[in-house]
């Protein structure tokens, strides 16, 4: 799912190519992507963009007359800049927003629509959207901490939760947790203060590392290579490859559709953390720590 650093680099692209554009139409390639009737899609033709952000991992398209489209690209959505009238593809097509200058096209992949767009009136409707997160990059180490610790959850459970910090997913809270030197399943009301800190300093570091590069790589294009598994991470999509601080192979917990990836060495002591399905299966046979791995 894209995340902070992507969603907004994605808000930078198109706020610069539909800034002040009039929508001239909003086409559907899949219906079941708009998930409200009122307004009506008629409604947007003609109105000029106004405004383009992003509200947690949605992004938000303002236009006049106090209307405004909120577009969740969920896990596999992602957005194309084309010439303007440009066809939906078929199998991968949503929607199309046509522009005097061009088409933002909106895809998902797979076989599961989740994806969703919203158009609606009103700051207030907006807000119906928002989970309540804290946003990791504007807030003090004291707004920081308190959110952290308000509830005891583990720490990828906190960072990856909506309601408690703005647009960190599944990929960035690994990548986090290893430049903090912390555990996922670490309690959040089990830290110290030492560790609280680092976990402050390495969100807002990798959060703005990771969309400065992404940015620069976007110069003078639109982002076209948005994803969850980039060769460059430290851990996250990593399973069985170097720990690149101690190279230490990667490991990981599979839960649903997601994973939790981490390094033993570096973050737990050099303990494996229980996968939820090969340590039912191993019991006894499950090996508790790296070495024994």
């Amino acid at each position: 799912m894209p995340e902070l650093p992507d969603v907004t680099v994605y808000v930078e692209a198109i706020a610069k190519r539909i800034a002040d554009q009039p929508l001239v139409k909003l086409r559907l390639g899949n219906p079941f992507v708009l998930r409200t009737v009122d307004p009506p899609p008629s409604d947007l033709a003609g109105k000029r963009v106004v405004d383009v952000r992003r509200l947690g991992k949605r992004v938000v398209i303002g236009l006049e007359s106090d209307l405004s489209i909120v577009i969740h690209l969920m896990i596999a959505g992602r957005f194309k800049w084309l010439p303007s009238g440009a066809k939906i593809p078929g199998k991968l097509g949503l929607a199309a927003f046509d522009f005097p200058n061009g088409t933002l096209l909106l895809t998902e992949a797979g076989s599961k629509r989740r994806a969703s767009i919203h158009i609606v009136r009103g700051e207030e409707a907006v807000r119906a959207h928002d989970p309540g997160g804290i946003e990791p990059l504007d807030i003090s180490f004291e707004e920081f901490r308190d959110a952290l610790t308000r509830e005891r959850h583990t720490l990828k459970r906190t960072l990856t939760d909506p309601h408690v910090f703005s647009g960190i997913g599944n990929a960035y809270s690994d990548e986090i947790l290893h430049r903090a030197r912390l555990s996922p399943v670490q309690l959040t009301t089990n830290l110290s203060e030492e560790e609280i800190t680092r976990l402050y300093v390495a969100t807002r570091r990798t959060l703005t590392e990771w969309t400065d590069r992404l940015r620069d790589e976007a110069v003078d294009k639109f982002p076209e290579k948005v994803t969850a598994f980039r060769p460059d991470f430290a851990v996250h999509g990593r399973y069985g490859k170097p720990c690149p601080d101690c190279g230490t192979p990667i490991q990981h917990i599979v839960y649903s559709e997601n994973e939790t990836n981490y390094c033993a060495r570096c973050q737990t002591g050099g303990k494996l953390l229980a996968d939820r399905a090969l340590s039912r299966l191993l019991h006894s046979d499950w090996p508790k720590s790296i070495d024994e791995l």
